[in-house]
């Protein structure tokens, strides 16, 4: 990887982890999945005039709106609702071993023992996580977000089935109608709309801005920028850091606490999700090479 490649693989994970943070902020005031349709709005407003429509494959980027967006969203931040946010990203970071699951149980790709031992792992951290007595009566936020993670995993397996769709193109059509399933789904689960609207000050906006337009829009396009032009193995690594920017953040701005079970699960499940997504003698290879 260049300089400028390692660079913007670094803002990535800043602008997702901080992003995870802001969107508590931003709950206080807007219900979830209106918050959630407010940013998938501006980034499909940003991002579609970069792109044409991929009609032939409208009904395949539908559904993938619904599992791997819409519905997984929700049960995310509804989640986060409930949750500290250093919590609820942590027990997120279980997509990566539930990826790799769903890959072994429906694209037959192998699993093989160092994979079986960071799931074993990364779940037993969320153990440790979810045992601690200050989340007593909250476990159901925390099933919420891990149900989510199990969402998010096979909405990626149906991307991954989804070839003939470039990056950019799927995100700017999935953030379309995802925008519009989320409204749809706020109007009919949620309420207070027009006070949340009333109410909301400017810090509130750029939260919302800030969801949309740095997060999403220019976020993921840089991820799948990075992607098209790395090697996959090298880019994940800097994933780890989303957790790292989210806790920092949610101590800074939430005065949340990072307890010592947290600290003991989350390195439980970053290493989990470490030997789950990273081939690490690849990396030292390519070192090597280079």
């Amino acid at each position: 990887m260049t300089i400028k490649q390692i660079l913007l693989a670094l803002i990535v994970p800043g602008t997702w982890g901080l992003g995870f943070t802001l969107s508590k902020i931003g709950m206080f005031n807007f219900p979830p999945m209106m918050l959630m349709s407010m940013r998938f709005a501006i980034a499909a407003m940003i991002l579609i005039w970069f792109t044409k429509p991929p009609w032939p494959y409208m009904k395949q980027i539908f559904m993938i709106s619904l599992i791997g967006a819409t519905i997984q969203y929700g049960f995310v931040y509804y989640g986060l609702k409930g949750l500290d946010a250093s919590t609820a990203v942590i027990v997120v970071q279980l997509e990566a071993p539930f990826l790799a699951l769903m890959g072994t149980v429906l694209l037959k790709e192998k699993f093989g023992w160092k994979r079986a031992i960071g799931m074993a792992a990364a779940f037993v951290g969320v153990g440790v996580i979810a045992g601690e007595p200050r989340l007593e009566g909250n476990l159901i936020y925390v099933f919420l977000v891990a149900f989510a993670a199990l969402l998010w995993s096979f909405g990626q397996i149906m991307v991954r089935r989804l070839k003939q769709v470039q990056g950019v193109t799927l995100l700017a059509w999935v953030s379309v109608i995802a925008s519009i399933q989320m409204m749809i789904a706020s109007l009919l689960f949620e309420s207070g709309h027009q006070e949340a609207l009333e109410a909301a000050t400017l810090l509130d906006w750029s939260i919302v801005v800030y969801l949309g337009v740095i997060m999403t829009a220019i976020g993921y396009s840089v991820w799948y920028h990075l992607v098209a032009n790395c090697d996959v193995t090298l880019l994940s690594p800097f994933l780890m850091l989303t957790p790292v920017t989210a806790i920092i953040a949610g101590i800074f701005l939430l005065d949340e606490v990072f307890t010592t079970p947290m600290a003991i699960g989350s390195v439980m499940v970053l290493c989990g999700v470490g030997s789950t997504t990273i081939n690490w003698k690849q990396i030292f290879a390519e070192k090597q090479q280079s």
